[in-house]
């Protein structure tokens, strides 16, 4: 969670238990209001951040993945060429065709694996960091209630 977590933990819940002792019910739900809205907020400030930064992740596979398939496109055409260069001219035709599709290739089959591993940090698109939060939370006001 956020750094707000701690300044929780250690700041006005610490002190303000002997505050809490002469408070009134309505004084305390007035309170808990309060503060379940605050962490409420806090939370969907996380989960918006969270997925934000996903998206800008999944958009960059994205673009890679269009890009390693524009070159391997090239790499076909250049393949192509290399093809009919060699049917036309014994070797230096064909031979630097075939150089540059193969290079081409490789670039292409680099850029899709970088893609791969970009679409995949992205999925799935949940806020975990904000799940895990809320999760904590609920556990640290259940345990506040058993007492």
């Amino acid at each position: 969670m956020t750094s707000h977590t701690h300044d929780r933990a250690t700041g006005p819940a610490q002190g303000a238990e002997s505050d809490l002792s002469g408070a009134s019910i309505s004084e305390l739900v007035s309170r808990l209001t309060t503060q379940l809205s605050e962490l409420m907020r806090g939370e969907l400030e996380l989960a918006k951040a969270e997925l934000a930064e996903k998206g800008k992740q999944a958009g960059a596979g994205a673009g890679m993945a269009g890009a390693g398939a524009v070159l391997g496109w090239f790499g076909v055409g250049a393949l192509v060429t290399a093809a009919i260069a060699g049917l036309a001219v014994v070797l230096p035709v064909w031979l630097s065709a075939l150089i540059v599709a193969a290079v081409l290739l490789i670039v292409a089959g680099v850029l899709a694996l970088v893609a791969r591993s970009r679409i995949a940090q992205a999925a799935p698109p949940t806020p975990e960091q904000a799940i895990a939060g809320l999760q904590r939370d609920v556990e640290t006001v259940k345990e506040a209630a058993r007492r």
